[in-house]
């Protein structure tokens, strides 16, 4: 069989930033000069060859030699059995070990890939004494690294500890973002050289294909940009040779043209590789040509390795305070949100530490059709956005470019482009969204980010840049994507949420289910009674004891129909309506305290009232409270024993407190006194028509006034006290 040049097959088509991704850069059937490469199949028969291997090596290969017949020195033919055997298997990772051949000493790398055990010879020109210095510098600059506490000091570092270890005229450390363009954050450079500190370059700088190599060939080398490619020989019938790993790989001639476009003579780019994801590259830069020793180029690896383990210490660390602080503010949200009856109330008293959590400039709630803001978003704006969004779909949804808006919002938005929406209750409409504003910038492009059409290299298609002077340009309309981390907060609080609001479903429908029964029950007594009554009357009965009678049932029934429309309004989130006018407190107290003695001649109250005691208050609610306190203390209260109502004014502030003798209540029943649905008839059979709602309403009620409403008890009373402010604040 003859040799011939194995190439891969280059494909005309239409001119466009596909032609530089597509490019076949793993296997460009050439090498650097630098070197000599040797391919061998896996039953150890050579299969390819550089073309500079007679010059180099000082043999002329002959297809299908059996490697241990070449003449090499025990250890690479060692190295070389090693690496056939480990190719069954897996991806035979490079070795390199110091050879001598043809009056050269060279270092010889050898790695396996893609079916074939690839040996490169590449040239060394560095005595080994010098090398040891170099492995000095390296483990010196190891421990800097390891010592540093933030990202931007480490980077600082780093690309001075391997300027000083290489001799690179310009050591740059490049960190992409999320769109893959990438910033000079740091910079070590020759004090002639113009700085490229704070310079932006964009993602198609480096493409798909090449980003893949950088993330598994973590160390590339082009020691003169000036080169001629040496052809790689073999069977014309063979697939091309998969260089991935290969130390001699020729580079693209668009990279090549890039470079050049820069002054460049030599370069070497070093990954930094954070959890399999290409994090950033220390690119390092000489304005002629230069050979770094493989052993040498190594240790710039080694420190990169290190690099990238510190990065990623430092990014678990503020990761893991992240997670602790946002953890914090999930446990006492849901708390709130599990005790409070307000959900939208519940959300407003944490929304600073939720904004601060999510890294937000502003937060919206929603639910049943109510919208509040956290921040400068304006209300009309935050109700609109809410409308706009899906009403099924996903439960977490992100836009952060003005384009990914419904278009009748795009202008309307403002700056606020950017939203992470959690829908943590869709049978409520609930939502929270979080929201940022347009991250407006001026980027310092490193020449104008757009490839150039022209002829090149490869004919006629896109090249490279061919300016790198610094291009000035604003963005807008674009609003900073939510991180990993900040995305998984937002997920970790929207299971929390979701959690929280199917128990308060939960316990909504059971409490629900239970009105309705005790409300069939309750009703049951007075229309049974008015039925009789009815019937009565037609048979000639007194229609005055009967009246009061229908009177006495259809105000029971009026009070239960009262108290469940009140209910229904506060589970809705309604709230209770209060018309607050300037009461005297002191006539209607005595006003509800004659009806109750003449409702119930046998009950005996006393009363303690201070004169002209008047306020701001909704009569009708007041009355409804004080009503209440009454007929609980007739129910529960000790026969016999009189009850004792007293009303003051003290600090600016209505003092009622209802008096009657009892035995303390349980502190498990008292715990539970002013939620709904609980019968404290249970404790007494006087009152065996209560639903359990009058003193959560009550409640509301005062608290709607400012005030609060409590229990105690002094032997022998039990004592409940409602306070509340004459005046409204301000």
């Amino acid at each position: 069989m003859s040799a011939g040049t194995i190439t891969p097959q280059d494909t005309a088509g239409p001119v466009g930033l596909d032609n530089c991704a597509d490019e076949p850069i793993h296997i460009p059937g050439l090498v650097q000069p630098h070197g000599a490469l040797l391919a061998f199949a896996p039953d150890g028969l050579l299969r390819a060859w550089s073309a500079n291997v007679p010059e180099l090596l000082g043999f002329t290969p002959v297809l299908g030699t059996p490697y241990d017949r070449l003449k090499f020195d025990s250890e690479v033919t060692a190295q070389l059995h090693d690496c056939l055997e480990e190719l069954a298997d897996t991806t035979a990772t490079p070795t390199g070990i110091e050879t001598q051949l043809n009056g050269y000493t060279f270092d010889c790398v050898v790695h396996g890939n893609g079916g074939r055990v690839i040996a490169e010879f590449e040239l060394r020109h560095v005595a080994a004494d010098e090398l040891a210095a170099f492995a000095l510098k390296a483990h010196a600059a190891i421990e800097r690294l390891r010592r540093q506490k933030s990202i931007a000091a480490l980077l600082r570092h780093a690309v001075d500890q391997i300027r000083a270890i290489t001799g690179f005229d310009r050591v740059m450390a490049y960190r992409f973002r999320h769109d893959d363009s990438g910033d000079v954050v740091a910079e070590s450079r020759r004090i002639d050289l113009k700085p490229l500190l704070e310079m932006r370059y964009p993602a198609s700088d480096i493409p798909a294909q090449a980003r893949r190599l950088y993330a598994i060939n973590t160390l590339r080398l082009i020691a003169d940009i000036g080169y001629a490619p040496v052809p790689v020989l073999g069977v014309a019938g063979d697939p091309p040779l998969d260089m991935s790993h290969a130390v001699l790989r020729s580079v693209s001639p668009i990279h090549v043209e890039y470079l050049q476009n820069m002054g460049v003579g030599a370069s070497m780019s070093v990954s930094i590789v954070v959890n399999g994801k290409l994090w950033g590259l220390l690119a390092c830069h000489h304005m002629a040509p230069l050979r770094v020793p493989y052993s040498v180029r190594m240790a710039c690896d080694v420190v990169a390795q290190v690099l990238a383990a510190v990065v990623q210490s430092i990014d678990a660390k503020a990761h893991m305070a992240l997670a602790e602080q946002a953890a914090a503010v999930r446990t006492h949200l849901i708390e709130t949100l599990l005790h409070e009856d307000d959900v939208m109330s519940a959300l407003e008293r944490h929304a600073a530490d939720l904004a601060g959590s999510l890294d937000a400039d502003a937060l919206v709630f929603a639910q049943q059709g109510k919208v509040t803001t956290h921040g400068d978003i304006g209300g009309d704006l935050a109700a609109a956005i809410v409308a706009s969004l899906p009403p099924d779909g996903e439960e977490m949804l992100q836009r952060c470019d003005r384009k990914q808006w419904p278009s009748e919002l795009q202008e309307r938005i403002g700056p606020w482009v950017g939203m992470l929406a959690l829908h943590f209750d869709p049978a409520t409409a609930g939502w929270l969204l979080a929201m940022r504003k347009e991250q407006v910038e001026t980027v310092r492009w490193a020449g104008k980010p757009e490839k150039l059409l022209k002829t090149g290299p490869l004919g006629h298609r896109l090249s490279p840049r061919g300016s790198f002077e610094e291009w000035v340009e604003s963005v807008h309309d674009k609003a900073v994507p939510w991180d990993d981390a900040r995305q998984l907060v937002a997920e970790q609080l929207l299971g929390e949420m979701h959690r929280a609001s199917m128990a308060r479903h939960a316990e909504v429908e059971r409490a629900r289910m239970q009105l309705l029964a005790m409300l069939g029950h309750d009703l049951r007594d007075p229309l049974q009674s008015i039925s009789m009554a009815a019937t009565v009357l037609q048979h000639g009965a007194q229609p005055q004891k009967l009246g009061q009678r229908i009177e006495r049932s259809s105000g029971r029934m009026q009070r239960l129909i009262s108290q469940v429309l009140d209910m229904s309004r506060l589970d809705s989130g309604l709230g209770l309506t209060m018309r607050k006018v300037e009461v005297d407190l002191s006539k209607m107290v005595d006003d509800l305290l004659d009806e109750t003695r003449m409702a119930h001649p046998g009950s005996n109250y006393q009363a303690d009232i201070a004169p002209g005691v008047t306020g701001s208050a909704d009569p009708d609610r007041m009355a409804q409270v004080i009503s209440n306190l009454l007929s609980n203390a007739r129910h529960h209260g000790a026969g016999g024993h009189p009850i004792l109502v007293s009303l003051r004014a003290e600090d600016g502030r209505v003092v009622l407190e209802v008096r009657n003798e009892g035995a303390a209540i349980a502190p498990e029943l008292a715990a539970q006194l002013f939620n709904p649905f609980k019968r404290m008839a249970l404790q007494s059979t006087s009152n065996r028509t209560g639903m359990g709602l009058g003193l959560y309403i009550a409640e509301k009620v005062v608290q709607g006034h400012g005030g609060t409403i409590e229990y105690r008890h002094e032997d022998p009373h039990v004592v409940f006290r409602v306070a509340f402010p004459l005046r409204p604040a301000g």
